[in-house]
């Protein structure tokens, strides 16, 4: 399969921004949200509203582009409803389960004044009040939903067909580029960023939809940004 020209500019345009413009301009919000959030109360807001209007930006380009390309279709993105392997379906039970039990360690932790893991690369994000858990909620399943369509579904569709890679090694390189969305974190944020996203990735290989990403997805971010509370401000600022 190969891209019309049409397709193929707008892919390159599109993987650009996701590449380098993205991943710096997430970091200059994140920062700025750091430094202003205390002095100034609708910088949560803002940003959660910029990025959640970002991402849908980028899924509707996305499917722009398989609109406009004669040789791509909904479902060479992942967006079908495939019957799920058996094996698969006691993978997600494990997780879910495993979730479950790590969501109340960690609520044990933070009762207790004790550093949450996982959390000082984003401790900025997390909700104080419950208006923000609600902006937070919303950005979890956004994420969930758009990114999945973006980094997972179209990027390895446009490393196949523009490029000519093989499966896995598109999904490699899309992994990368899902990776370098995460600059904001830190190295150590996307480290876990790229196991979580090779989970992920694994399971869209192996199921062919993006419907069981996506869910967990928006699981995963929904744990670490709504589920979890946060441990007490003292001991958050020192660990920082």
């Amino acid at each position: 399969m190969s891209f019309t020209p049409l397709t193929l500019v707008l892919a390159v345009v599109l993987v650009g921004y996701l590449a380098v413009a993205s991943p710096l301009l997430g970091k200059r919000t994140y920062d700025k949200l750091a430094r202003t959030r205390d002095q100034d109360p609708t910088a949560y807001r803002r940003m959660f509203t910029l990025w959640s209007a970002e991402l849908w930006a980028l899924a509707a380009a996305a499917l722009l582009i398989v609109t406009v390309e004669p040789g791509l279709d909904a479902a060479d993105i992942g967006l079908v409803i495939k019957e799920v392997p058996s094996e698969i379906l006691g993978t997600i039970v494990g997780f879910l389960v495993a979730a479950t039990v790590g969501v109340l360690v960690l609520r044990w932790l933070a009762a207790r004044g004790k550093p949450v893991p996982g959390q000082q690369a984003v401790h900025h994000l997390l909700p104080r009040t419950t208006a923000e858990r609600w902006y937070a909620a919303g950005l979890s399943v956004t994420a969930g939903i758009t990114e999945e369509i973006v980094y997972r579904g179209l990027l390895i569709a446009v490393g196949m067909g523009a490029l000519g890679l093989s499966k896995e090694v598109a999904a490699v390189g899309a992994l990368a580029v899902f990776v370098a969305g995460h600059l904001y974190q830190g190295w150590r944020g996307m480290l876990v960023v790229t196991l979580l996203g090779a989970g992920l990735t694994s399971l869209y290989l192996r199921t062919g939809s993006l419907l069981l990403p996506i869910l967990l997805h928006a699981l995963i971010d929904l744990r670490g940004l709504v589920f979890v509370p946060r441990p007490r401000r003292a001991v958050v600022e020192h660990a920082c």
